[in-house]
C-alpha cells in the first residue's frame, strides 16, 4: 500500500505535473473517439485557458458554470477554468430548469461554457450569457497554439505553475460550487477548498493504490461530487487514464468502452450496476479491478450476481457532497497492499479514509453514542466542506467543532466500520415509532425480483403521507409487479418485519418510472410528490 506524504499542492498542480511526467501516454479518452496524451491534453487546456482569460471572463468574475456531460470536453473546459484560478460551477442538466436558474443565481454565475449540441437536445434558460466550446475553439490562435504547446512540453512545471499564478492559489480557495441533488429540498452550494479536493484524492491514491496501468471509466457526471472528484481529479492528478461516456445509463455502451480501453477501476451506483449487470457481457469486464459504488445503499445480493459474472466484487462506500465526495470505503484486499487489517466488512460501508473521523451521535442529545449505538453519523476530517454558499446559518447548523452532521442514521461497530441505516429523512414516525424506508425497500426488492425481467430501472420505492391517525403512513411506488399486491404483502409479513413497517394494501401505487436523478440516486422529492399526488387523489375519491 503506498504511503503519501501530505501535500499543499492544488489539484491543477498535481494534474500539471501528472501530465509532465506522462507526455507521450494516453491520459483521456471518451466515446467519441477522442484521445490525448499528457502533452496534448495539457496544450489543450493551456490554450482554452488562455481564450477564457482574454475573451470571456471578467477580471472579478470568480463562478464559472460549466453546462456539459461527462466528455474529454468537459473535462477540458474544468481543467482550463481551474487552471485560470476560477471556481468550477458544473450544472446538473437532469434537473429542472428552475432549479438550474436558483443555482446561477446563487452563484452569481455569469456565463455559462457549454455547446451547441448539448443545447440542441434541450434548451435551458438560465438567464445568463452561454458560451460556446465550439466559438472558443475558432479563437485559439496559431500564437495560442504554440504558446501552449511550448508551455506543456518546454517550460518546466515549477516555473510554469508560478507563471501562469498557480502558486498564489492557496489550499483554502474555493476550486469548484457542487449543489446537491435537491432530492429532499431546493439545491446548496456546497463550497469544496483546494485542499479538500487534493487531500481526498491522495487519500483514495492511498487506499486504492492506483497504478500507472490503471484506466478509470468515467461515467458519473461531473456535478456529482463523486464523479467530479473520483472519476476527474483522482486519474486526472495521478499518473492514471480516464475514458468518458456521457450517459452512465448507456450500459451497451459502456461495456465496449471497458473492453476498448482495459478499464480497471469503475466508480458508480447500484442503479447503474443492475444495467451492466444485465447488458454487458462477461468478456468486456474482463480488466475490471476495482469497482467503488456510493450515493445509495448496495443490495448484498446485487454484489454477489456482479462478482459471479465478472469476477470483481464492488466495495460499497459511503460520501456525500459535504464530504467532497467518498469519506468511507470498504478496500478490496488486492489493493490494501500491506494493509495489516481487514479491509472489508459487506453490509458496511467501510472505514473511514485517510485523515477522516466517523462517529455516531444521539439524534436528540447530540453526545457521541458508543461502538455499535445508532444514532446520525457524523463525519471529520480534510475533506469536509468549507460550508454552504450564502449559507452561514444553515453551514453552522451541521457543522460542529469541525464535526459534519450527515443527516444520515447508522453506527460504528467495535471494528470501526460505518454501518448506513438509513437518512433520517427517510423515517417515518408511524404510532409514535421510527420505521425506516430503506430497511423495507430491501426487502420487497428481495420479494419481487424477477430474473427475467431484462429492465436495468429501480422496481420500487418507499415512502410516506401523512395520516389523521397514525401521523404517517407508508406508500410503495412500483412499476408492474410480477406479483400481485396481496402476496408480497403476505411475504413481507414472513420476513420477520414489526407489523407497523408492513405496507396497507392501498398504499401500493403503480407508476410508469421511479422517480431518479441523474446521479442515479433515487428522487426522494419526486417520489414524496408522487405520493401526495395520489393520497390527494385517493382523499377526494
Amino acid at each position: 500500500m503506498k504511503v503519501n506524504k501530505p501535500t499543499e499542492l492544488t489539484p491543477a498542480r498535481l494534474f500539471l505535473r501528472s501530465c509532465k511526467k506522462s507526455l507521450s501516454e494516453i491520459r483521456i479518452a471518451d466515446s467519441s473517439g477522442v484521445q490525448m496524451t499528457g502533452g496534448k491534453l495539457l496544450s489543450s487546456v493551456m490554450a482554452i485557458r488562455r481564450v477564457l482569460l482574454r475573451d470571456v471572463l471578467g477580471v472579478n468574475e470568480q463562478f464559472v458554470g460549466i453546462l456539459l456531460p461527462a466528455t474529454a470536453a468537459s473535462a477540458i473546459t474544468n481543467l482550463a477554468v481551474t487552471m485560470a484560478g476560477r471556481t468550477a460551477v458544473n450544472l446538473n442538466f437532469t434537473t429542472t430548469e428552475a432549479d438550474m436558474r436558483h443555482c446561477v443565481k446563487d452563484a452569481g454565475v455569469r456565463h455559462v461554457l457549454t455547446s451547441k449540441k448539448m443545447l440542441e437536445k434541450k434548451h435551458f434558460d438560465l438567464g445568463v450569457e452561454y458560451v460556446f466550446l465550439e466559438d472558443l475553439k475558432e479563437k485559439v490562435t496559431n500564437f495560442d497554439k504554440i504558446i501552449a504547446g511550448v508551455a506543456a512540453y518546454v517550460v518546466p512545471s515549477v516555473l510554469l505553475e508560478r507563471i501562469i499564478g498557480l502558486t498564489r492559489v492557496a489550499p483554502s480557495d474555493i476550486i469548484a460550487v457542487i449543489f446537491t441533488s435537491g432530492s429532499t429540498g431546493e439545491p446548496k452550494g456546497v463550497m469544496l477548498s483546494q485542499h479538500n479536493v487534493s487531500a481526498t484524492v491522495e487519500a483514495a491514491d492511498q487506499v486504492f493504490n492506483i497504478k500507472r496501468s490503471d484506466c478509470v471509466l468515467g461515467i458519473l457526471p461531473l456535478f456529482h461530487c463523486f464523479g467530479y472528484v473520483a472519476a476527474f481529479w483522482l486519474p486526472l492528478c495521478v499518473n492514471a487514464k480516464v475514458v468518458f461516456h456521457f450517459n452512465p445509463l448507456d450500459a451497451r455502451q459502456i461495456g465496449e468502452l471497458a473492453d476498448q480501453h482495459r478499464a480497471t477501476i469503475l466508480f458508480g451506483t447500484p442503479t447503474f450496476l443492475r444495467g451492466y449487470l444485465k447488458r454487458c457481457d462477461k468478456e468486456q469486464f474482463r480488466t475490471l479491478d476495482l469497482v467503488v459504488v456510493g450515493a445509495e445503499k448496495m443490495p448484498l445480493d446485487l454484489a454477489q450476481q456482479f462478482f459471479e459474472k465478472f469476477g470483481v466484487q464492488p466495495s460499497e462506500g459511503y460520501g456525500t457532497t459535504e464530504t467532497s465526495g467518498p469519506a468511507c470505503v470498504n478496500v478490496a484486499d488486492h489493493r490494501s497492499g500491506n494493509l495489516p487489517q481487514k479491509g472489508t466488512k459487506l453490509g458496511s460501508v467501510g472505514r473511514p479514509m485517510p485523515g477522516v473521523m466517523a462517529r455516531a451521535i444521539d439524534p436528540n442529545t447530540k453526545l457521541p453514542l458508543p461502538s455499535g449505538g445508532v444514532g446520525i453519523v457524523c463525519i471529520k476530517g480534510i475533506n469536509i466542506m468549507l460550508g454552504y454558499l450564502n449559507q452561514p446559518e444553515k453551514t453552522a447548523s451541521v457543522i460542529q467543532d469541525g464535526w459534519y452532521e450527515t443527516g444520515d442514521m447508522g453506527f460504528v461497530d467495535d471494528e470501526g466500520f460505518v454501518h448506513i441505516t438509513g437518512r433520517l429523512s427517510r423515517f417515518s414516525k408511524i404510532g409514535g415509532e421510527m420505521v425506516p424506508h430503506l430497511r423495507i425497500e430491501e426487502s420487497l426488492l428481495r420479494i419481487v425480483e424477477d430474473p427475467t425481467n431484462t429492465d436495468a430501472g429501480i422496481p420500487l420505492a418507499v415512502t410516506s403521507v401523512p395520516d389523521p391517525k397514525k401521523g404517517e403512513r407508508l406508500i410503495v411506488l412500483h412499476k408492474p409487479l410480477v406479483k400481485s399486491v396481496k402476496q408480497v404483502i403476505n411475504e413481507l409479513a414472513e420476513t420477520g418485519l414489526p407489523t407497523l413497517w408492513i405496507p396497507s394494501h392501498d398504499g401500493f401505487v403503480e407508476v410508469e418510472e421511479i422517480p431518479i436523478l441523474g446521479t442515479g440516486k433515487l428522487d426522494l422529492k419526486g417520489i414524496k410528490k408522487a405520493a401526495l399526488d395520489f393520497a390527494g387523489m385517493s382523499h377526494s375519491g
